[in-house]
């Protein structure tokens, strides 16, 4: 029995490696040995199969006008210096054109507001999915330009009272402190809670959290009477940044309660310092 099971075993067994799986394991074994042994391979070919299935997903599935996209993680870290072949990448699914679409176009539906619509629409449905796109991507999909996209996301974030997730806004981004504007005015101006602010404009409780401690800092400096460029300084912020929240602080400062009293509490914590 024992020999009709290896006789089995030996014909058919290397069956099992003729697959997708196997021509990597080969094609690292042979032209990468520097990798690792077969432990490391099979790790390293696990994962790529993964990826492949992640990033070439069965589209026999997707609807009509939507498309399959790879964009960047919103897991991944923001800001200047990171290249972005650094970054890790995900794969989303938009709808690049609704069924309705059709059927507003003909009801007479201005086709600016049906792009806006779209560009609002591909925001969110990235984020909602692990995605975070840039305005140019957004761009390239909607056929039309960056400057654009921007325009009519300023618009929909005006008549919506939110912000989109955009990778400038997500990641800290972008020469503009739109998103850091509009978070300090609902903290502070508006009073809402950290949890509130984070649903409504899609960051996380560290981001709102160090958005606080920037503009508390920036708020102390100002008020002992340092220069801007003492302040960038003293808070290895650019002095670009620091301006932007020097007039945050004389927008919001004199109309206020809650400025008022993180203004003492400032005062009162540097006092203890």
């Amino acid at each position: 029995m024992k020999k009709h099971i290896d006789h089995n075993a030996a014909t058919y067994g290397p069956q099992q490696y003729k697959n997708f799986t196997g021509a990597m394991d080969s094609f690292f074994r042979t032209e990468c040995p520097q990798i690792g042994g077969k432990l490391t391979r099979r790790a390293l070919v696990q994962s790529l199969v993964e990826m492949v299935g992640h990033f070439y997903p069965e589209t026999s599935h997707l609807r009509p006008g939507q498309i399959h996209w790879t964009t960047i993680d919103s897991k991944a870290r923001g800001g200047y210096g990171h290249k972005i072949s650094e970054a890790p990448l995900t794969s989303v699914i938009i709808d690049l054109v609704r069924l309705d679409d059709v059927k507003e176009r003909a009801e007479g539906k201005k086709l600016r507001e049906m792009k806006k619509e779209a560009v609002a629409r591909i925001f969110k449905q990235s984020f909602e999915q692990g995605g975070c796109m840039t305005q140019a991507e957004v761009a390239i999909l909607l056929k039309i330009s960056a400057p654009t996209v921007g325009r009519y996301s300023r618009e929909w974030e005006q008549e919506h009272g939110g912000l989109l997730p955009r990778r400038g806004t997500i990641h800290d981004m972008g020469p503009t402190l739109t998103h850091k504007k509009e978070i300090v005015r609902k903290l502070f101006l508006e009073g809402k809670t950290v949890g509130q602010v984070q649903r409504e404009t899609n960051h996380s409780p560290q981001a709102i959290h160090r958005y606080i401690q920037a503009f508390k800092q920036v708020l102390l400096c100002l008020r002992k009477g340092l220069t801007v460029k003492e302040t960038s300084y003293a808070t290895k912020m650019t002095q670009r940044l620091v301006k932007e929240y020097q007039k945050l602080v004389e927008q919001y400062g004199k109309e206020n309660q809650y400025l008022k009293a993180l203004l003492q509490e400032v005062e009162k914590s540097s006092k203890s310092d």
